[in-house]
């Protein structure tokens, strides 16, 4: 009878034990689960921010290159026009010159509508948006730049998209302003499985061992926003022969993902 009390005894212990152990591996998983969700929202709060710091950004460039066209390009052209006016009031053959000066202008006001109209540049695609930029370039002859590219492949997501231009756009702007380069080549390469894009220029480069810190063009922050959407971006550059770029996204792999297969 004793024994058969002890075993109920012992049985009961290690049931409540048991018990007591899912309890406890319950809370944990809960507790973790919980931590990871809040690491989501938090990762999502960041990278909303970031999208719209982006956008920002965008809009700035965007104002800062019409009122470039506008005073640089659209307004010399203008005012060529007028000086044509006048001549042509002695010399009605000049109108001529007046006609194309002024068709040209209105040539450059609807390549600049595209930059000024935000549902147009919201429909265009990447290869679009970048193909705007490089004939940006050349319309107001900042450097000779060409860009080659193949057929989209997978859809690309629109904040991805936002992340990769801004990157881009920020390359541009260092090969432009500090570079000195003629020479401007792109090439986006739509893969089965990513997105790989290439862009060098042929200007004054640098030399990554001996000035580390040069690496202030912006790779770090370009880096930064690849992380955002799990691409890798590398910039080359080499003293006397230029800099290069090139940025690596793996399609529909954005880093929420991660998190939200670890909670489920």
């Amino acid at each position: 009878m004793e024994r058969q009390q002890a075993a109920i005894l012992i049985a009961s212990m290690i049931l409540v034990v048991i018990i007591i152990l899912m309890i406890s591996l319950f809370l944990i998983f809960q507790k973790r689960k919980n931590s990871l969700l809040l690491q989501q929202k938090e990762a999502e709060k960041k990278f909303e921010k970031a999208i719209a710091e982006t956008q920002i950004e965008i809009r700035e460039e965007t104002l800062r290159n019409i009122s470039w066209e506008l005073h640089d390009n659209i307004g010399q052209l203008l005012t060529l026009a007028k000086i044509q006016v006048n001549v042509a009031q002695d010399d009605p053959k000049k109108l001529e010159e007046v006609t194309e000066t002024i068709t040209k202008s209105l040539t450059e006001l609807r390549s600049l509508s595209k930059l000024i109209n935000p549902d147009t540049i919201k429909s265009l695609s990447l290869t679009e948006a970048i193909t705007l930029e490089i004939e940006r370039f050349n319309r107001m002859q900042f450097i000779k730049a060409a860009i080659t590219s193949n057929e989209e492949i997978d859809v690309l997501d629109d904040k991805a998209e936002i992340i990769i231009f801004r990157i881009l756009q920020e390359f541009f702007t260092n090969t432009i302003k500090h570079s000195k380069a003629s020479n401007l080549d792109v090439d986006v390469h739509y893969g089965t499985d990513k997105l790989v894009i290439h862009a060098k220029d042929n200007g004054v480069g640098f030399d990554q061992i001996e000035c580390p810190t040069k690496r202030g063009i912006g790779l770090s922050n370009m880096q930064n926003r690849g992380k955002l959407i799990d691409a890798v971006v590398q910039i080359t550059s080499q003293k006397g022969t230029g800099t290069a770029i090139t940025l690596t996204y793996p399609y529909k792999k954005e880093s929420s993902m991660a998190l939200d297969n670890e909670v489920n």
